[in-house]
């Protein structure tokens, strides 16, 4: 934990303090910023309060006095509940706004962790109580170059995965055979752990209409054999299997054909342009030091589509950030799941995939890029871009 970039961050936001509070190991945000030890036996509430100014304090039950002993700051003990009120009043002193883990009207529910009955007790003692969004996103959401590293290999191992994978299809239907879409994702889960990567799920491997169920999972039951003129849609993504490793994910578009069909063309390009779109505003605003939030780069790509006619089946958000997990806790990209306010800070990773189902036409199109920005706004795409259908028979 960084005290003085922590308090420094609540200066600049105009916020009195930073109240981390939690019971029973709930608040998993919470644990990573503090680096708090989850693997002992944790039963009773604790704070963590870190003033913008001055020193933080602790507040712990008497049967767990430890639990925030690796923490700087004067440590304060209770018992009875009614001195963990009078108490808490007392450490929040004279603070008249404190960050904690909760959004308003659950606007983004990714940080909202705390119990309404605690930001009820905050705001009796005439303390309001704002959202952390942002600041969990600065710190536990930003990466390191070191971290970006971690994140350009993995996205190494996995373009050459989906390169090695249209290559496969290839092969196969060439030869005569009908690979169904669960054979195929097997061999992605080979060449993945003989690069050592690491991954919960997937990858989605979806052809015609399971590409239109933008969360198909390939099983032994519901795979589909492929066949020359099927639509085939790769959705990748892992980690390398280390410590502090970061995700990549991506998602191509292939047609096992040796042209692609005009539709097909046209259509993939619509979501192309909208995903470069929103790529674009984001690096416009960075470059004349402008804030952006998720929900803007959301609008931005939807209306893309929706101009184009095919609004209604763009049904997910544009994007999620990426950190140690495929999904982070940095702000998304949305503005139709959640309206996500957070801003897009400097060092921080997320991808931007819009797509397009059409289920009563039996195809669907996504095209997936991951976007890094450094500590200095610049912003770039990590890896390769897809413009074009990619024709699988075209293949060697």
């Amino acid at each position: 934990m960084d005290l003085k970039a922590i308090q420094s961050a609540l200066r600049e936001a105009g916020i009195d303090g930073w109240l981390f509070y939690d019971f029973h190991d709930r608040d998993a945000i919470a644990a990573r910023i503090l680096q708090m030890d989850t693997g002992r036996f944790a039963s009773r509430r604790w704070f963590y309060f870190i003033p913008a100014e001055g020193e933080p304090q602790k507040l712990v039950h008497r049967i767990e006095p430890w639990r925030c002993d690796h923490l700087p700051g004067e440590k304060h003990v209770y018992l009875p509940w009614t001195q963990l009120q009078d108490m808490l009043k007392s450490i929040l002193g004279n603070a008249k706004t404190v960050a904690m883990q909760y959004s308003p009207n659950n606007n983004i529910p990714y940080v909202s962790i705390v119990d309404a009955g605690t930001v009820e007790l905050i705001r009796s003692f005439g303390v309001d109580v704002v959202s952390s969004g942002d600041l969990v996103g600065r710190f536990e959401a930003h990466l390191s170059m070191e971290d970006f590293e971690s994140h350009k290999e993995a996205g190494e191992v996995m373009q050459m995965v989906k390169d090695e994978t249209f290559r496969e299809v290839a092969r196969r239907i060439k030869a005569g055979e009908h690979p169904r879409e669960v054979e195929i994702q097997h061999f992605m889960h080979d060449l993945m752990r003989k690069n050592n990567m690491t991954w919960e799920d997937g990858p989605i491997v979806a052809i015609n209409e399971h590409a239109a169920d933008p969360h198909f999972e390939p099983t032994e039951e519901n795979s589909f054999g492929m066949k020359e003129g099927d639509l085939l849609l790769l959705d990748l993504w892992a980690k390398k299997d280390r410590p502090g490793g970061i995700y990549y994910d991506i998602t191509w578009m292939g047609y096992i054909g040796t042209e692609i069909p005009a539709r097909i063309a046209e259509i993939f390009a619509i979501a192309r342009d909208a995903r470069d779109t929103g790529f674009q505003m984001v690096r416009d605003r960075f470059a004349k030091g402008e804030q952006v939030a998720g929900w803007e780069v959301d609008d931005a790509v939807r209306k893309v589509i929706e101009d184009a006619g095919y609004g209604e089946y763009f049904v997910h958000r544009t994007g999620h950030n990426i950190g140690l997990e495929v999904h982070g806790n940095g702000g998304h990209i949305d503005n139709l799941e959640t309206k996500d306010e957070r801003l897009i800070l400097p060092g921080t990773c997320f991808s931007i995939e819009p797509g397009i189902y059409m289920e009563h036409e039996k195809i669907g199109f996504r095209t997936e890029i991951d976007v890094f920005v450094t500590d200095e706004g610049d912003v770039e795409v990590t890896g390769a871009i897809q413009e074009e259908v990619i024709p699988i028979l075209n293949l060697s």
